[in-house]
């Protein structure tokens, strides 16, 4: 979960991380809107990591793709 700089228009800053990659996926945690905004917009405007997800091994994900 992250805490972006300005508002969604709905009023809230708090944004659950849904996907990453080149593009980075992001769920509104007051009105439940997604967006699909490029890595360097979202670095750019993130304020802070507000709660993080578990720490996965390159041993858990090679285990996953089999």
């Amino acid at each position: 979960m992250v805490e972006l700089r300005k508002p969604h228009p709905c009023g809230g800053y708090l944004w659950e991380v849904v996907r990453l990659g080149a593009d980075i996926g992001l769920k509104c945690r007051t009105c439940g809107r997604r967006v699909l905004l490029p890595r360097s917009t979202v670095e750019r405007r993130m304020k802070r990591f507000v709660e993080r997800g578990p720490e996965v091994s390159a041993v858990d994900l090679q285990s996953h793709m089999q």
